[in-house]
């Protein structure tokens, strides 16, 4: 059979390596859409609690408002390859960027959980097709010498949403209400469509894609992937396997993924073209991709859970301790942008995978009294090495691609990055209550009659709470006790998956001689 002609992209800048003023207007306003999409998805984290009195909805059913968003946008993002094809890029973005702010308004009116839910969902959805085409974007309208300053920017803005979500979120919360963490999407939505419609002009689409519509491919993608992030987003919360939702939703994801790929590489036309993953540098890009997705997600989910479980902060104290991460991003950016322009990808990949290694690593050796001076270096490491993965990795997956194969590619890309976020925060709550457990147990050894500190420490806190005039003051010390060994328990555990992710990233560091030695912003032969 004959494959249709693919989309008409218009050539990349020629040898004046000049970006067109108005296109680069369009693309800054992509970039802030692509921030709104990315926020989203941690901005309701730190305010579940309050969205959960608002719609009466009980602790269990509540994680369904990110869920459901998470779900969405997963499937979204390797379909919009697809669609930038058949309607463009610019106007599937306008209307994802349109669809998403209209989604914004309906979610700020739930008047029901299942509304609520509904109305994520198809947020997460029609949002969802404004990340992967930014990067599809930056390939098309940049020459190779101006990509490196355009990755910086993309860079910044994809890491400092997941970044910045929880305390912007519990900033909105604590000083208007709920309603303002989806309210606030609706007037930047608005007037990036619209930049966006007049400035973005990179391709035409192509509706002759429309007689070899995959729907069977379409249907097996939307079923694996969906119930791929139902399982990881639900299991540690049920156990995993011992939940039959869980049983089933594996099963589904089983059939439906093998199904999937098996189609995608016999369908003369696939919903998906994995054919992609033949390149060896885009092959290595996704695994890097996948990896800053699980350090990038997991360390901005970890870190405000043990200050808030293990020190008590509030969202405040949390915000101002996870800045220094952003700050830092800030600082390192200028700087990984030049060394990413003139040392060869590989070695700069090495230098962000081993920071980041380092800055988790140090996080695994803090004791539960730990203080703000003492997360300073942390975060700043891991904050300054956040750059130092992103421009390399995204160089290395994008930039030797032809062109016509930067808009599937670019779905795949992402995808990586939110499935090793998923699958990240599922082995991060899996280890944090295994561990937990195993350390109260060997720490919950030492309360027994026979140990001379035990009985000292019950004694001394008996005497106290009996002159504070309570009623049963042994009751009150044993239980204060419980707590503090439960306090210490949760802090090794956190300690065990700082020093997992760090291993991770270690693991990340020894692949790297498998990616082939490109020099940053030069594509190959075959990129042109």
């Amino acid at each position: 059979m004959t494959r249709t002609a693919s989309t008409t992209i218009a050539p990349p800048a020629g040898p004046t390596q000049h970006v067109d003023t108005l296109k680069f207007i369009g693309w800054i306003a992509m970039v802030f859409g692509m921030f709104l999409a990315t926020l989203d998805i941690q901005i309701v984290a730190s305010s579940l609690e309050n969205i959960q009195a608002g719609l009466s909805a009980s602790p269990d059913e509540i994680s369904w408002v990110q869920t459901s968003y998470l779900i969405a946008e997963v499937v979204m993002i390797p379909l919009s390859g697809y669609l930038s094809r058949l309607i463009s890029t610019r106007w599937l973005f306008v209307i994802s960027a349109i669809g998403f702010t209209i989604m914004s308004i309906a979610s700020a009116c739930a008047w029901s959980l299942e509304s609520m839910i509904w109305f994520r969902a198809a947020q997460g959805f029609l949002g969802g097709a404004m990340i992967p085409t930014v990067f599809a974007t930056t390939y098309i309208i940049f020459p190779p010498s101006k990509r490196n300053m355009a990755s910086v920017i993309i860079g910044l803005i994809a890491t400092m949403a997941p970044t910045v979500g929880p305390t912007l979120g519990g900033y909105l919360t604590q000083s208007f209400s709920w309603h303002w963490l989806f309210l606030i999407n609706v007037v930047p939505g608005i007037l990036i469509a619209i930049v966006v419609a007049i400035t973005i002009d990179v391709d035409r689409g192509d509706r002759s894609v429309l007689r070899n519509f995959d729907l069977r491919g379409l249907v097996a993608m939307a079923f694996f992937l969906g119930s791929l992030e139902y399982i990881l987003d639900e299991g540690p919360k049920d156990d995993w396997f011992d939940e039959r939702a869980i049983v089933y939703g594996a099963i589904i994801c089983v059939i439906s993924g093998i199904y999937f790929f098996r189609r995608m590489f016999t369908c003369d036309h696939p919903i998906v073209d994995l054919r992609a993953f033949s390149d060896r540098n885009f092959t290595m890009g996704c695994i890097f991709s996948f990896t800053l997705g699980i350090g990038l997600y997991g360390s901005v989910y970890i870190l405000p859970l043990l200050l808030s479980r293990v020190r008590g902060f509030d969202s405040l104290e949390i915000g101002t301790i996870m800045a220094v991460t952003g700050i830092c991003q800030f600082i390192s950016a200028p700087i990984a942008g030049k060394m990413t322009a003139k040392l060869p990808a590989r070695l700069v990949l090495g230098i962000g995978l081993s920071l980041f290694a380092c800055g988790v690593a140090l996080n695994g050796f803090q004791d539960s009294q730990v203080a703000f001076h003492e997360m300073i270096l942390p975060q700043a490491v891991r904050g300054f090495a956040l750059m130092f993965c992103m421009l390399p990795i995204t160089n290395l997956a994008l930039g030797t691609l032809p062109v016509e194969k930067i808009k599937n590619a670019s779905g795949l890309y992402n995808l990586m990055r939110n499935l090793g976020g998923a699958m990240g925060l599922a082995a991060i709550n899996t280890l944090l209550d295994k561990r937990e457990d195993l350390h109260f147990a060997h720490l919950a050894e030492h309360i027994n009659m026979a140990s001379t500190g035990f009985l000292n420490y019950l004694t001394a806190l008996t005497a106290r709470y009996t002159e504070m005039g309570l009623a049963d003051p042994q009751a009150a010390a044993m239980k204060s006790i419980v707590n503090i060994v439960t306090r210490e328990a949760s802090m090794i555990s956190f300690n065990d998956v700082q020093l997992a992710m760090a291993a991770v990233f270690v693991l990340a560091l020894l692949l790297l001689p498998f990616a082939r030695p490109v020099r940053s912003g030069k594509p190959s032969a075959d990129a042109h």
